[in-house]
């Protein structure tokens, strides 16, 4: 075979992996926003032939990935600040803005509302209430008749943003948390059973009468579990309603010199749900084709995908955010 043949043999080679791998965009990490990356993903193909295949592992999971460059993109709920983007030589931009709620398998109340006070989840997730009938418990909760069962609480057992949120939220409102817990995606439950992932720990509600666990709203939407009613940082009971959430995101002061680094919890407003938070991509900065197709699918979704979003009870990022993210895409030669 000539060297003109090897030649061109090679180059149609070269081009079918290129081919291949410009259809395909692989990414891993937070399960929090799993579900409208979902959608996102199935609509982008149907659109433009591309398949997004993300593997919904955890915050820890997703930065581990990204950060051995196994993946095209990562995704956590926990943002890095601008110091270790530096060092992993990361890029970092919000994708959406979602909630966390406390769901409950509680059938015999029969979709009432339960309201659950600031002290009243601190002592819960410590173990020092263990029954659904506590007089603390009863105190805001009249004419509510509380069953006489103990209370099963279902955490994370994997690396989880959802975990870093919540416990960001737990430890600044709770004085004996932060002594005696602290927060992190990872941290030692005083009580408790594990389960991985979002999905693991809905499927655990789920399956286990008494029980309640911290999760994604649009987990337990979807489930049909009920969230509790919890505080604001004003005291004033609020539930995850999508103008409560919205309040709390309406607070972001998004800076792409910092990578957008911003916390949602524990937001300042009477009417402000108190556990929320935004999910971030993470990209390689030395991977400019690869970042550019990635850049293609998030501007989709930015622009087509925001009422998916919001069906699915996540709060679409607001279009100055959205043109802040472009001008950072471009101005470290991603998009």
């Amino acid at each position: 075979m000539s060297m003109k043949m090897n030649r061109m043999l090679l180059l149609s080679a070269l081009a079918a992996v290129s081919l291949v791998a410009a259809d395909k965009i692989n990414g891993a990490g937070a399960s929090f926003p799993a579900p409208i990356y979902y959608k996102w993903a199935h609509d982008y193909q149907a659109q433009t032939g591309v398949q997004v295949n993300y593997q919904s592992i955890g915050s820890g999971g997703g930065i581990k990935q990204i950060e051995a460059r196994t993946v095209d993109f990562g995704a956590s709920d926990e943002p890095l600040e601008a110091k270790r983007l530096g060092e992993s030589k990361l890029l970092q931009f919000p994708a959406v803005v979602g909630a966390i709620c406390l769901a409950y398998n509680l059938p015999e109340l029969e979709g009432k509302e339960v309201k659950l006070s600031n002290a009243v989840v601190e002592a819960i997730f410590l173990g020092t209430i263990t029954k659904w009938n506590d007089p603390k418990i009863a105190a805001d909760n009249a004419g509510v008749a509380l069953p006489d069962k103990a209370i099963t609480i279902a955490y994370r057992s994997d690396g989880s943003g959802t975990t870093w949120n919540f416990t960001y939220w737990l430890d600044k409102m709770g004085k004996t948390w932060h002594e005696k817990v602290g927060l992190g995606k990872t941290v030692q439950w005083p009580v408790g059973i594990g389960g991985k992932g979002n999905e693991g720990v809905t499927n655990m509600i789920k399956q286990t009468p008494g029980s309640i666990g911290y999760i994604e709203t649009a987990y337990a939407a979807k489930n049909n579990l009920p969230m509790a009613t919890l505080q604001s940082a004003e005291g004033t009971w609020v539930k995850a309603t999508t103008e409560n959430i919205m309040a709390a995101a309406a607070n972001a002061k998004w800076k792409g010199e910092e990578g957008f680094y911003q916390i949602l919890a524990s937001q300042p407003g009477k009417n402000t749900y108190p556990i929320v938070a935004a999910t971030f991509i993470l990209l390689p900065q030395e991977k400019a084709a690869e970042n550019k197709e990635v850049s293609k699918f998030f501007t989709f979704a930015f622009e087509k995908g925001a009422a998916e979003a919001e069906k699915l009870g996540y709060i679409p990022l607001p279009k100055p955010t959205v043109e802040a993210i472009e001008a950072y895409l471009k101005t470290n030669n991603a998009k």
